[in-house]
């Protein structure tokens, strides 16, 4: 346990930044999840909704530091292939 002021504050900092990392995290893998879960049923319009939401969210997530750019290059391109992959 810290005994100095600053090192108090930085634990709750560091904690308050962890949860809402893991919040953002969550809401991105569920939007990844979204995007397959269309994919399945071949449902286009859906899969296309979803994959903009879920590409804003991987590029949100990269310049606040969450994943490296090319993580979310690669789920892109990833979910991009699976939702073209559908005969419309």
């Amino acid at each position: 346990m810290p005994q100095i002021q600053s090192q108090k504050k930085r634990v709750k900092t560091n904690n308050k930044r962890n949860l809402a990392a893991n919040v953002q995290k969550s809401a991105l893998k569920t939007a990844i999840k979204k995007v397959l879960a269309a994919v399945e049923a071949n449902d286009k319009e859906a899969a296309v909704v979803a994959l903009n939401e879920a590409n804003s969210k991987l590029d949100k997530a990269t310049v606040k530091g969450l994943h490296h750019r090319n993580y979310a290059n690669r789920q892109k391109a990833r979910l991009a292939k699976a939702v073209n992959s559908i005969a419309a």
